[in-house]
């Protein structure tokens, strides 16, 4: 009897749900642009930090009835575009807090900013529909759509130096447990595989039965992988605390010359209240990105001054430095007992506009002295007496999923500084914390990150949070360095893996088609 009647209740949704697939299949002009741009801007809610992930049950099926409703593939690229648009603006809106903070001087470029990023990723999602229009209606076009869309989001890596930001296998970074099961598989097929898994479990609402169990199986394999990889022992950790201190300077007041000796003045009291403690043991002290204001690379007091409030404990901080060509450098100095500069890396994967002008770019947006700062030489490992051998990641470098590591030497832990005060309050500093999670799940490496305004945070191999100080709040963090786990598939394999999955899922999609064909 129970069955027979959630059987009739299933059944009396299914025309509801069918009949708002057509009338939404049936848009068409400016009304089909609209919904597609309306559906779009829902899904953001799904990113963090609000991880309104049901929303994506809706909105992608929505986007796959727009493009069962487009006569063609240009049409169908236009409706994914107005869909991508959507997601982005309202995803990204917290670039404008950046320019707001120079907004006498960029006050033009407000309204262009965040519309005109938002269109150039937008293009990557139209490019996907585009593609997926073209496979057969049905589960093939699903298919289709989402291993276009993976691949899509593989290319903006790399497209234009890459702007990898707010893949949909980031909605799954919930806080505490719940995330940690999700994020789990990032382990072995990173976030672009989650990505994968996400589309391919939102499209189920518009396909039958079959499917919608199918996903629905997926989900539970996907949770039951992840707490069992949870119940997994970790190996010995090394024996050495980490103190990441957040000074909370304002970006209004970071630059200020009339500033600078308060700043470091600041940040060498929170360290010294650290370091004096008892019970410490072996430690060491991580500085946020350029949270020195003075450069560490020729003046040997402020070495010395970093050096003594550390207490001759390894001290990593961030800084400017200029190079023999007077070009600045977004660096992190490795200091040890005396001030002496044991290692230094610089930035590699620079900020177009806020680190760097683009040649290419036709507008005056000066951002830096010297033509804005040069790029470092990428991923590297650098071993300083004292600790395990580390990865530093400066600020945006976190960002991009398999591009994080030196694979022929893997570093025991990964360090993150970075300086979030440009963005505010807003949800920019979150997400950026999330993508960081997720890097020290694909490497199976703990990770510790120092922000200037907030969120510094600590998390093991797993992604599991140890602790975390929240925005806009002055002090020190301290906790165990975790330890590192043998190397994942991801981390051996890296972007061979969510690609090669990609197009396995577009050629199932396709395979239909060219058996026709050749029959």
């Amino acid at each position: 009897m129970n069955r027979r009647i959630h059987r009739r209740r299933y059944t009396a949704w299914l025309p509801m749900i069918r009949g708002l697939s057509s009338v939404i299949a049936g848009l068409r002009g400016w009304r089909a642009d609209l919904a597609a741009f309306g559906f779009g801007a829902l899904s953001a809610a799904a990113l963090p930090p609000v991880h309104l992930v049901p929303v994506l049950l809706v909105s992608v099926p929505a986007l796959l009835a727009l493009l069962n409703g487009a006569r063609g593939p240009a049409v169908a690229a236009r409706r994914g575009f107005w869909f991508g648009f959507g997601l982005h603006l309202v995803g990204l809106y917290w670039i404008t807090e950046a320019i707001l903070i120079e907004a006498a001087r960029f006050w033009w470029f407000v309204p262009i900013a965040v519309p005109a990023l938002a269109a150039v990723l937008a293009s990557f999602i139209a490019a996907a529909c585009a593609v997926a229009r073209c496979a057969p209606a049905g589960w093939r076009r699903a298919m289709a759509l989402a291993g276009a869309w993976v691949l899509a989001d593989l290319a903006r890596q790399f497209v234009a130096t890459g702007f990898p930001w707010n893949p949909w296998g980031s909605v799954w970074e919930f806080p505490g447990v719940a995330g940690d099961v999700f994020i789990q598989p990032a382990a072995w097929v990173g976030v672009h595989g989650l990505t994968l898994l996400t589309l391919l479990i939102a499209v189920t609402p518009a396909l039958g039965l079959r499917w919608r169990v199918a996903g629905a199986l997926l989900l539970g394999g996907w949770v039951a992988f992840g707490i069992l990889r949870l119940r997994m022992p970790l190996p010995e950790p090394p024996a050495i605390n980490i103190v990441l201190v957040q000074g909370n300077v304002a970006e209004g007041q970071k630059w200020d010359r009339t500033m600078v000796d308060g700043i470091f003045d600041q940040y060498l009291a929170l360290t010294g209240q650290v370091a004096a403690k008892a019970g410490m043991g072996r430690y060491a002290v991580i500085w946020p990105e350029t949270a020195s204001p003075f450069q560490l690379q020729t003046d040997s007091l402020a070495r010395q001054m970093v050096a003594a409030a550390a207490r001759g404990a390894p001290a990593l901080v961030g800084a400017v430095r200029f190079d023999t060509d007077d070009r600045p450098r977004n660096s992190l100095f490795a200091l040890t007992a005396g001030g002496v500069v044991a290692g230094i890396y610089d930035k590699g994967h620079l900020v177009p506009f806020g680190e760097y002008s683009p040649a290419w770019f036709p507008l005056p947006l000066q951002v830096a002295p010297g033509g804005g700062f040069a790029r470092g030489p990428g991923p590297r490992t650098l071993h300083v007496p004292g600790l395990p051998a580390l990865g530093p990641l400066i600020c945006y470098e976190a960002i991009f999923p398999g591009e994080v590591v030196n694979r022929l030497d893997r570093p025991a832990w990964l360090v993150n500084i970075t300086n979030d005060a440009w963005f505010g309050n807003s949800t920019g500093p979150r997400q950026h914390l999330a993508a960081a999670r997720l890097r020290a799940v694909e490497e199976g490496l703990p990770l510790l990150r120092a922000a200037n305004t907030g969120i510094s945070a600590g998390f093991d191999s797993r992604g599991h949070e140890l602790g975390r100080l929240g925005v806009n709040q002055a002090g020190t963090l301290t906790m165990s360095l975790p330890a590192a786990l043998p190397a994942t598939p991801f981390a051996r394999l890296g972007l061979i893996i969510p690609g090669l999955l990609a197009i396995s899922i577009l050629g199932l999609a396709f395979a239909r088609r060219r058996n026709a064909a050749g029959s």
